[in-house]
């Protein structure tokens, strides 16, 4: 099964890709906007080029467990998404992702604005592999309006 993992952010939205039975997870790409009908337009591209089975985005959840104040956005773009692709979207807690980024890129050499241009994808690469990892028994018709 192909996954397109999705990192939301205010202005940067991460992507990545990556299948259950290689387990091999890739970093895609960032979509910058804060526009809502250009970030989905978007997502509509990476989701016809990519054609996944299925789709996870990250949850904001707290570091006590509950969600986030951005949950809520999250929750309608999943909705939407469903609506507007047919496939079935997956939440995946994003806690610590970005941090995860951050420690992957430490060494690497790049500059801040390299970093920073690469974090979401990474981020959306750690949701991807979280998600893979926890959930190996996985049916192709769940989604988050089965959850």
């Amino acid at each position: 099964m192909r996954f397109l993992s999705i990192d939301l952010g205010g202005k940067r939205t991460g992507l990545a890709t990556g299948d259950d039975e290689t387990g091999i997870v890739s970093p895609l790409d960032v979509i910058v906007t804060s526009n809502e009908e250009e970030r989905l337009r978007q997502l509509g591209k990476f989701i016809e080029d990519e054609q996944p089975d299925a789709l996870v985005l990250g949850m904001p959840f707290n570091m006590d467990g509950t969600l986030g104040p951005a949950a809520a956005k999250s929750v309608a773009l999943a909705k939407t998404l469903t609506e507007r692709f047919g496939l079935p979207v997956h939440p995946m807690d994003e806690r610590l992702t970005s941090a995860t980024a951050d420690q992957q890129m430490a060494q690497s050499g790049l500059t801040h604005g390299q970093k920073k241009a690469r974090r979401d994808a990474l981020a959306a690469a750690a949701i991807l592999r979280d998600f893979l990892e926890a959930r190996p028994d996985l049916e192709a018709g769940e989604g988050l309006a089965e959850e």
